[in-house]
């Protein structure tokens, strides 16, 4: 089987994995290791901004699990996604060769992987805060929808940037809060009372909402290499709804991803080192609106692929928050 048209032809999948696992690893899109960094860094941004605001560095126990939670969950939305749009992706050259439309996995078994991977991402979940597990379960909802909403809205990427940014909230809370181990034994000895539980605020909640725009953003160029597709295959999305305008509405998705991290950093009384940092990742954001092409598809792919240092850079600044004069 070929490479997918955006994994790189030299992708570990393709070039080192034994030929039996390697359509349930494109099935996790683990060929595609872009999108687990855009799923997992608003949970690390989200710890960050929280061990900033306690004055402490991140815990690292707490980034891995959000690591391993994210890959799991990615692959997990990946297969449900697949399910769903099985006769959509087989009218698009893009998604043409994925495991499922190309019948190399069925769907009963893309079924079985979507629940091994989601029963182990709940045996992570369960051990961090009782709110963060609430808005771990909270967030199946958001997943569940969104394959349904290029079918209804012209702005999928809206409903993924709700879905894809909520470990942005859950990171916050889990940082903040103890473990559901530690409640569940002060229950034992104490009766039910939570230690600790966890709690959100406006930086977190500016945080989420920065990382929304950010999505929206970052998902429209991606969607611009399926412009013609999509119409074919009368499939929504923000590029085909921008057209022409998608270069100038991708900048102001950025600014707005800038404007509301400032505010983020602002509400959780964060130092100098933030705000210094937050330039660069201004920086990267404007240069890739300056380059966006809506006739363009490999260069789109580059600047969304880009997102995932963008990313990394915010949560970079927001550990250097805990600097403060």
């Amino acid at each position: 089987m070929a490479p997918l048209p955006d994994a790189k032809p030299t992708n570990w999948v393709d070039a080192y994995a034994p030929p039996g696992l390697r359509p349930w690893l494109k099935l996790g899109r683990f060929d595609r290791p872009a999108g687990i960094w855009l799923l997992m860094l608003p949970g690390w941004q989200g710890i960050a901004l929280a061990s900033a605001m306690q004055g402490r560095l991140p815990s690292p126990t707490l980034l891995v699990l959000f690591f391993l939670g994210s890959a799991l969950m990615r692959s997990a939305g990946c297969a449900f996604n697949d399910i769903v749009d099985r006769d959509i992706d087989a009218k698009v050259a893009r998604t043409a060769l994925r495991p499922i439309p190309a019948g190399q996995i069925s769907v009963r078994q893309a079924w079985a992987f979507l629940v091994a991977c989601s029963l182990i991402s709940l045996v992570i979940l369960l051990t961090l805060s009782p709110l963060a597990v609430g808005l771990g379960v909270a967030s199946l909802g958001l997943v569940a929808a969104y394959p349904f909403m290029k079918r209804i809205t012209w702005w999928p990427q809206a409903w993924l940037g709700l879905t894809f940014n909520w470990g942005a909230l859950l990171g916050f809370a889990a940082a903040t809060g103890s473990s559901t181990a530690l409640a569940a034994w002060t229950w034992a000895a104490e009766g039910w009372s939570f230690v600790n539980p966890g709690h959100l605020g406006l930086p977190a909640l500016f945080l989420y909402a920065s990382g929304v725009f950010w999505t929206l953003g970052y998902d429209t160029i991606y969607a611009i290499q399926d412009l013609e597709d999509d119409a074919l295959a009368g499939v929504k999305s923000s590029a085909r709804r921008l057209g022409d305008k998608a270069p100038r509405a991708v900048g102001f998705f950025y600014l707005m991803t800038l404007a509301l991290a400032f505010g983020a950093g602002a509400f959780a009384g964060l130092g100098l080192a933030f705000d210094v940092a937050l330039l660069a990742f201004a920086i990267h954001l404007g240069l890739q609106a300056r380059q966006v092409k809506v006739d363009d598809g490999p260069l789109a792919l580059k600047l969304f692929k880009s997102n995932a240092w963008a990313g990394l850079i915010l949560a970079v600044a927001l550990t250097l928050g805990v600097l403060r004069p």
